[in-house]
């Protein structure tokens, strides 16, 4: 993450707003299409796997064809949106062809899921991990020879298609033969079966996260996308720390439920508590620093990027605790809630950003991103019975956290 933030800003600043922009609203485009892409199957593939190991082969075989299947369906939609959207921006549609078609290289990473239900995914991060770093030496070399654009995009497709290679290459290299896997259309069929509700969900979760960017794009200019994305890189960052913590006290809140459902709340309460404590450690330096941190690591050009990220840091009070009570609708199977909550997200954002942006611009976009936020993470807790107790244990939270303050 360091590394990637390092390069990432020195990228950004050589670019500067407008190509940097260009870029972050092609990225989003295509992440639009992801979950089509992954049909879903990540977390199925590793269950079956588990469940069925004799079966694996045909699991993979299956897997992988759907996924490429998947991956060629999400490339042409990907097109087929950046066409409707930008009709004669030639630079555009090539950028997010050649993002579009490293979907169909994610279809090797059912690898990946092989490795996982073996335990033995420290192969894959070594990949992962070398041949991003050589990736980021070679965009550093981009930098001092001053490529254009299109050498850093083809870098990104390099980098996925040595992925790809590498996962295919490692698997081989423990023990798997390719030649061994299967397509079966009953597997497909059950793999599909569990697997559309996840389509779906992923769908929303990518339009949550990426149509503040790409209605930047559409409403103003490739140089807002890239002043906003400098904001959120910054603000994102810090998401790591909810992510590794709820996977930590995960097992143990899953434990004490079943002996005791007073206790599961006393820690579902002290996890609550924790995540706003953080959020707002986050949050509030950041509020007044905003401006610095932007000008140390972007640069002047990327000045106005210094208001975005003191309103959209504030986002993280809300990101920590929507990653928190995730955990706890899967422990009390709530999936269904949790896309809803997902969906209304994604309304949120995309009509605060519809309204928000032609009256403040780039601050619009931060605006319209902290209202879904808050809709997704906290309000809609309070719309169904079986989560209202969640609604009430956040605002606990935040009460603690004022007197204890005060």
């Amino acid at each position: 993450m360091g590394v990637g933030l390092l390069v990432g800003v020195w990228v950004a600043r050589y670019l500067g707003p407008e190509q940097f922009g260009l870029l972050n609203y092609a990225m989003a485009i295509v992440a639009l299409f992801g979950a089509v892409a992954s049909l879903g199957l990540n977390g199925i593939v590793v269950r079956d796997l588990v469940k069925e190991p004799e079966a694996a082969d045909e699991t993979l075989g299956t897997a992988f064809f759907l996924q490429v299947i998947g991956g060629l369906l999400a490339f042409g939609l990907a097109v087929f949106a950046i066409s409707f959207a930008r009709p004669d921006d030639s630079l555009a549609k090539l950028v997010v062809a050649v993002f579009g078609f490293v979907m169909v290289f994610k279809s090797t990473e059912v690898v990946k899921h092989w490795f996982e239900s073996q335990v033995k995914s420290k192969y894959v991060v070594w990949l992962e991990n070398g041949v991003f770093l050589v990736l980021a030496g070679v965009k550093v070399g981009l930098i001092l020879t001053e490529a254009p654009l299109m050498a850093f995009v083809w870098a990104a497709f390099l980098e996925g298609a040595l992925v790809a290679v590498g996962l295919l290459g490692i698997y081989a290299w423990r023990g798997g033969a390719l030649s061994a896997w299967r397509i079966r259309c009953g597997r497909a069929r059950t793999l599909f079966k569990d697997s559309w509700p996840l389509i779906l969900s992923g769908l929303a979760v990518m339009v949550y996260m990426r149509i503040d960017q790409i209605m930047l794009g559409q409403m103003m200019e490739d140089g807002a996308v890239g002043i906003y994305s400098a904001a959120v890189r910054i603000s994102e960052v810090w998401y790591f720390i909810p992510t590794a913590i709820i996977a930590s006290v995960f097992p143990a809140i899953v434990a004490v439920k079943k002996h005791s459902e007073a206790q599961y709340r006393q820690r579902l309460q002290s996890l609550y508590n924790v995540m706003v404590a953080l959020a707002l450690a986050v949050a509030l330096p950041m509020t007044f620093l905003s401006g610095w941190v932007i000008d140390l690591l972007f640069g002047y050009a990327y000045a106005q990027a210094g208001p975005v990220l003191a309103l959209h840091i504030w986002c993280s009070l809300f990101v920590f605790l929507g990653l928190a009570s995730g955990s706890a609708y899967l422990i009390e199977n709530l999936q269904m809630l949790a896309f809803g909550r997902t969906l209304l997200g994604a309304i949120v954002n995309i009509l605060a950003n519809f309204i928000m942006i032609p009256l403040f611009g780039i601050l619009g976009a931060a605006l319209g991103t902290l209202f879904a936020q808050m809709a997704a993470a906290y309000l809609f807790d309070l719309i169904h019975p079986k989560t209202r107790n969640h609604f009430w244990m956040k605002t606990k939270s935040f009460v603690s956290f004022y007197r204890f303050s005060f």
